[in-house]
C-alpha cells in the first residue's frame, strides 16, 4: 500500500488493482501542491467520508473526468450523482461494500454533514469514518472528522486496523491530546498519519501536540509534507 497525503484530509491510496482517493478537497484547498489531474491520475474509486465542501471537494468532477466509483454514504452519493458522477456505491454506517480489490466499512463518527447548494442548505447524511480492508495490504481506519468516542473500542474490535489516519486540528474535530488518547486507549495501531490541520488558521498549524503525546505509545507517527508519500 502507497499513502500520499494531498494536504488537509485528502489521501491517494494506492493498491494492486486500485486507486482510491480519499476526501478530495484539492482545487479549494489553500495548501495543496500539485494539480487536480495529478492527483487523479488513474483513480479508480473516490471514498468519502461525509458531506462537507472541505471533504467532498473535486469528487463530482474527477468522477467524470475519470471514471472513478463514488463510495459513500446514500445521501452523498445522491448528490453527486445529481452533479453528474453516474458511477456511484453507497451504503451506509455499520455497513460494509465490496470494491474488488478492497471493501469500505462505514463506521461512525461524531461530527455533522451537509451544504450550500444554489442558496439551499442540503442535509447530506451521517458523518463516517471509512475502514478501508485491502486484499493484499494493511487495514486502513480514516477517522474523517469526529471526536473522541468510547465506541472506537469497538470499531477497533470488529475491524482490527494497522494503520490509522487521525484528524488533530481541534475546532471541528479533536485537538492532538485528545486524538492520541483515542489512538493510544482504543487501538493497537502500527501506524498513525495525523490530518485535518494547518489548512486554514482556525486549524492547529503542525501536529507538533499529537506527535508530543504519542511519543511514549511505541505507535509509529508518520507526518509526511504535502505531496508525501508513505509505504505500508
Amino acid at each position: 500500500m502507497k499513502l500520499i497525503w494531498l494536504g488537509h484530509s485528502a489521501f491517494r491510496i494506492e493498491l494492486p488493482g486500485a486507486v482510491i482517493l480519499v476526501d478530495p478537497f484539492l482545487s479549494g484547498n489553500p495548501k495543496f501542491t500539485g494539480t487536480v489531474e495529478q492527483a487523479s491520475k488513474g483513480a479508480t474509486h473516490i471514498v468519502l467520508t461525509h458531506g462537507h465542501d472541505d471533504h467532498i471537494g473535486d469528487a463530482a468532477d474527477i468522477a467524470k473526468a475519470t471514471g472513478a466509483q463514488i463510495v459513500s454514504n446514500f445521501e452523498v452519493c445522491m448528490f453527486l450523482n445529481g452533479q453528474g458522477a453516474e458511477n456511484i456505491n453507497p451504503g451506509n454506517t455499520g455497513g460494509t461494500i465490496d470494491c474488488g480489490a478492497f471493501s469500505v466499512s462505514l463506521t461512525q463518527a461524531l461530527h455533522s454533514s451537509g451544504t450550500v447548494f444554489n442558496g439551499q442548505s442540503i442535509y447530506l447524511g451521517n458523518p463516517n469514518g471509512i475502514v478501508i480492508k485491502p486484499k493484499d495490504g494493511p487495514i486502513l481506519y480514516h477517522m474523517g472528522d469526529t471526536d473522541i468516542f468510547s465506541d472506537m473500542a469497538l470499531i477497533a474490535e470488529i475491524h482490527q486496523p494497522k494503520i490509522g489516519i487521525v484528524p488533530v486540528g481541534d475546532r471541528f474535530t479533536m485537538d492532538g491530546a485528545t486524538a492520541a488518547l483515542a489512538a493510544r486507549r482504543f487501538f493497537q495501531f502500527e501506524a498513525v498519519v495525523p490530518c485535518h490541520y494547518g489548512t486554514f488558521p482556525v486549524l492547529a498549524p503542525d501536529p507538533s501536540e499529537f506527535i508530543a503525546a504519542m511519543a511514549a505509545s511505541g505507535v509509529k507517527v508518520d507526518a509526511p509534507p504535502i505531496g508525501g508519500g508513505l509505504a505500508y
